[in-house]
């Protein structure tokens, strides 16, 4: 059982006859100095400075000992949840909480605010702990309900269900990669409105992440951004405590963190003993504050549910301590009233904390008045900041929205991208982004634009750099930071893939983020399979919260720049393709909102065959339409599924009658596609490499070919009843009321 113990939790229980009852963790970081390193490798010896004892009866020790035990209420109530690190971190978010950060819980909005962001969100115990306790709209009847169906607490951080926390965390890395976000939307919204005696805009972004983000790859891409651009107003606690799930970290990561920071150019601090010495976390705080020329990251050593029992152990990181812990460690701090009952909060803590709802409170009314004498100082900016503020689009913008006609050039729909991003980017100053290094090929920069770096963040354009990951977690972060920034991405749809754990967030906490993905089909040519998305969308289309476009011509493009641009609380993928596409006779910006609509009708007679297609297949489709002069067709645009399906069944049956074979034409996988369709012309394999026009020809992509497949269908059912595809049983399952 010791050997099963060791293998998965890192640590061997104290027993008689063991010459230590230490953490595995511990005793192999001393064996390690014992032999003395000669790798190149640091390892910190916990002993190298005594400890302090705290005084557990003041109440600076009793808040943040109470918040320790709190956190490990929650965790004990729901019987589910991390109570190790939670305890861990407390000294940390006291003095965040009730010395350092700027905030006023009866605003969670106020715009000057300081932003926390918890990336370990699985500690999310404290996140709520505090929330609580300093006054936010968040009770102990919320705290009893950790975890629980309808809860206002959920496992992980989510914004939308509680008030305080800005974006949602548990992935791990995303939360840090989005404090870069927070903090780069803060130095570009300071740059902008600030003037000369009215600093307006002046918030910290604090973030507390563990082992786990620094081993993510997507902190890596995002903390490398963030040094490059100076992001002085980004503080990062790294809580650590050499626990992971497996044991200790020794297992997998023994990297010298601070070196690797300070190779990215950042601040790096270490508070040695984060358990017991607040005047070096404070100290530690009061330096990072001051350095304003790049991003901080202060390694705070602390122990895995301290105080318990099982500290400095696996055991205690996802699993409660259980009651006769958890009471011991309440007797341990001196609260004995309360040991054997969970949510009892002392009145000297409450107290304490009841403080900073005030300070708070004080904090926004001064920034008030500062705002009013800005408003008469600057009253057209103070109007715009207004607008933003509250998140409403300028005013007429979607006459800034291009039309085109038939007559007009065919272009690829990256290139007619290109031309509505310029014209939006002018009318929608909200709109902030770039590209993931693939900027000549995205057509992403808009005419005019500066580029976002240390010496100019009032620029609008930023250089990603080849960090798609970091990318979009970092979009999420500049639409966390106000309504007023409108984020935008881009890079090939293959490598979306990439970033895909982090558009998954987005939807979830409805950032309406717009990822501008072009070289959308085998379509894109030489660069062959390792490039061609064939499964792309399917991912994508499956996503909930996420509208995936593909427009068929320039009128689409504008029409699915337009959508997304409405859906604030809905991210949006637009999907661009390399070739030309001709510009459309029965195409326009409205019918987007649609989802799909017949964009070219069929010629007089009973309707025999509805041929439907995607981006650069629609004209395809009009063309084998076009050729079957004996057949009646008629020809239907899907540039967005997931809109199409939130339509009326009347307008459904319009566009697909029942009764009527209906044809697929896309140039990627062809699933999904049985909800509409009865057969597809579409991707079953990877690409190739070769000219987008052989590889057209070798993938039946061709008018001949979806010819003869249109006729393959017809004889098919020549004999056979046409099933109605859209008459389900869940047909409705999903959609808005009143469908």
């Amino acid at each position: 059982m010791d050997r099963v113990l060791q293998f998965n939790f890192g640590y061997l229980p104290p027993k008689a006859g063991l010459t230590s009852g230490e953490p595995l963790s511990s005793l192999t970081s001393k064996r390690r100095q014992q032999q003395g390193r000669t790798d190149g490798f640091s390892f910190i010896n916990l002993n190298k400075r005594p400890r302090a004892t705290p005084d557990n009866s003041t109440v600076e020790w009793r808040c943040i000992n109470y918040v320790r035990v709190l956190a490990a209420d929650m965790v004990q109530q729901a019987n589910s949840g991390h109570p190790g690190a939670a305890m861990g971190c407390a000294p940390i978010a006291h003095l965040l909480w009730q010395k350092v950060m700027a905030y006023n819980p009866a605003d969670p909005k106020w715009p000057n605010r300081d932003r926390f962001v918890l990336s370990n969100g699985h500690a999310c115990a404290l996140q709520y702990a505090m929330l609580h306790l300093s006054g936010y709209d968040l009770s102990l009847e919320d705290l009893k309900k950790f975890r629980q169906i309808g809860s206002r607490t959920p496992g992980h951080p989510e914004p939308q269900l509680t008030p305080g926390v800005e974006v949602a965390t548990g992935p791990l890395g995303q939360g840090l990669s989005n404090g870069v976000g927070l903090a780069l939307a803060g130095a570009h919204m300071a740059a902008t409105f600030n003037r000369e005696g009215f600093k307006l805009l002046d918030n910290y972004v604090y973030v507390i992440c563990g082992d786990g983000c620094m081993q993510e790859g997507i902190t890596s891409e995002a903390c490398s951004l963030a040094g490059h651009l100076g992001l002085g107003r980004l503080i990062v606690f790294y809580d650590d405590n050499k626990i992971q799930i497996d044991g200790s970290t020794d297992l997998a990561f023994t990297e010298d963190v601070m070196k690797r920071y300070e190779a990215y150019g950042w601040h790096t601090i270490h508070v040695e003993d984060g358990d017991t010495d607040l005047p070096a976390l404070a100290a530690a705080i009061d330096a990072a504050r001051r350095e304003t020329s790049r991003p901080s990251l202060i390694k705070v050593t602390t122990t895995i549910g301290y105080g318990s029992s099982k500290q400095g152990t696996a055991g205690v990181h996802g699993a409660p301590l259980g009651h006769a812990d958890l009471s011991a460690v309440k007797k341990s701090y001196g609260f004995i009233e309360e040991a054997e009952t969970l949510f009892a909060v002392p009145s000297d803590v409450a107290a304490s904390y009841a403080a900073c709802k005030v300070a708070g409170a004080a904090r926004q009314a001064a920034w008030c008045d500062l705002f009013d004498r800005y408003r008469e100082a600057h009253p057209e900016l103070a109007k715009e900041f207004c607008r933003r503020q509250s998140g409403e689009l300028p005013e007429g913008w979607r006459d800034a929205l291009p039309r085109w006609t038939p007559d007009d050039k065919a272009l690829a729909t990256r290139q007619s991208s290109q031309i509505v991003l310029n014209k939006l980017c002018e009318a929608v100053p909200d709109l902030m982004g770039g590209s993931a290094d693939l900027t000549p090929s995205n057509l992403t920069k808009f005419r005019g634009a500066l580029d976002f770096q240390a010496s100019t963040p009032e620029g609008r354009y930023v250089r990603f750099g080849v960090r798609e990951h970091a990318m979009a977690a970092i979009c999420n972060g500049l639409a966390a930071y106000a309504p007023g920034i409108i984020p935008f991405c881009a890079t090939f749809l293959n490598f979306f893939g990439y970033a895909a754990g982090a558009m998954r967030v987005s939807a979830l906490s409805e950032h309406g983020v717009l990822y501008i993905a072009t070289h959308d089909s085998i379509g894109l040519g030489e660069d062959g399979p390792t490039h061609q998305p064939v499964e792309a969308l399917i991912h994508f289309r499956a996503m909930p919260n996420l509208l995936t476009l593909r427009p068929a011509d320039a009128n689409e493009v504008s029409g699915s720049y337009m959508v997304a641009i409405e859906q604030r609380t809905t991210p949006c993928l637009i999907a661009l393709s390399r070739q030309g596409c001709p510009n459309l006779a029965g195409s326009s910006l409205d019918a987007v909102r649609l989802g799909g609509y017949v964009v070219r009708p069929a010629p007089a007679g009973k309707l025999q065959l509805v041929l439907v297609g995607t981006g650069s297949e629609v004209s395809l489709a009009i063309a084998a339409a076009d050729a079957m002069t004996d057949v009646v067709a008629h020809v239907v645009s899907m540039p967005c599924t997931e809109l199409f399906d939130r339509q009326s069944a009347e307008h459904k049956a319009v566009v697909l009658p029942a009764g009527v074979p209906v044809l697929a034409v896309e140039a990627l996988a062809v699933d999904g596609w049985c909800k509409y369709a009865h057969s597809v012309v579409g991707m079953r394999s990877f690409g190739a490499s070769a000219p987008g026009k052989d590889l057209a020809k070798q993938f039946g992509f061709t008018t001949e070919n979806v010819v003869a497949k249109a006729r393959e269908l017809l004889a098919f059912y020549n004999a056979r009843p046409v099933p109605n595809l859209l008459e389900r049983a869940d047909a409705n399952e999903g959609l808005p009321s009143g469908h």
